[in-house]
């Protein structure tokens, strides 16, 4: 008699959702940052945005290329339907920032400000950002991909369709973040500091649950010896 096993179905991840930035001809732009400034199919090119006060700005079908944006500030900007490509900044402002259907390429960031910031349809490809601070941020169909992350802080966050390709995170936040559908088999180096009792909703390879047994060993009071 044929017998047959009873195999509980994999639930497949859902992917996330890649922007499709489509810039029409742009007309450069030499100028500096203001607040509720509004900046329409314009290019910014290597341009010094240091200490600049550009809070509630719209960027809109935008690029802006090599620019600097130490200490910029730009809390509830919006940047949509654009491409951030070798940016770079210290202590940048964008807490409340809004980015969708953006595209930001081999950025160079440290102690940048995104918390409550909203980023939906977002691909990070390439870069280094230290101590990104994105507590309480919302995150939907974001895919960063070829990026080093390090004390990258997601405290009260959430999560949804997120993707990380070919990363490395190292000493990650996830304390009271909600996740679901967030795809971290592709960390190549995955460090969690906090909140790992965190990671419902999230897909982790065999290899990377081996490398966080003493974690969640210590998480569960579990003393473990030979």
């Amino acid at each position: 008699m044929a017998t047959t096993r009873n195999r509980k179905k994999q639930t497949p991840v859902a992917g996330a959702r890649r922007p499709e930035v489509r810039l029409p001809p742009l007309q450069a732009y030499g100028g500096g940052l203001e607040p509720d400034g509004d900046y329409d199919g314009l290019e910014l090119a290597g341009l010094d945005l240091a200490g600049q006060s550009g809070e509630g700005a719209r960027f809109l079908d935008c690029a802006l290329r090599e620019c600097g944006l130490d200490e910029a500030r730009l809390s509830g900007a919006r940047f949509l339907d654009s491409v951030l490509t070798g940016v770079r900044g210290v202590g940048t402002v964008l807490a409340g920032a809004q980015l969708r259907d953006v595209e930001m390429v081999d950025a160079r960031l440290g102690g940048v400000q995104l918390h409550g910031a909203v980023l939906e349809r977002v691909v990070v490809r390439g870069g280094k950002s230290d101590y990104l601070n994105l507590r309480s941020a919302k995150l939907r169909d974001v895919v960063f991909e070829g990026c080093v992350l390090s004390d990258l802080d997601f405290g009260g966050a959430v999560l949804e369709r997120v993707e990380f390709v070919d990363c490395v995170l190292t000493g990650v936040d996830f304390s009271g973040a909600r996740l679901k559908d967030v795809d971290l088999r592709g960390v190549q180096r995955l460090e969690i500091e906090r909140g790992v009792e965190s990671l419902a909703g999230a897909v982790i390879s065999t290899a990377q649950l081996l490398d966080l047994a003493p974690v969640l060993a210590a998480r569960l009071g579990v003393r473990v010896e030979e």
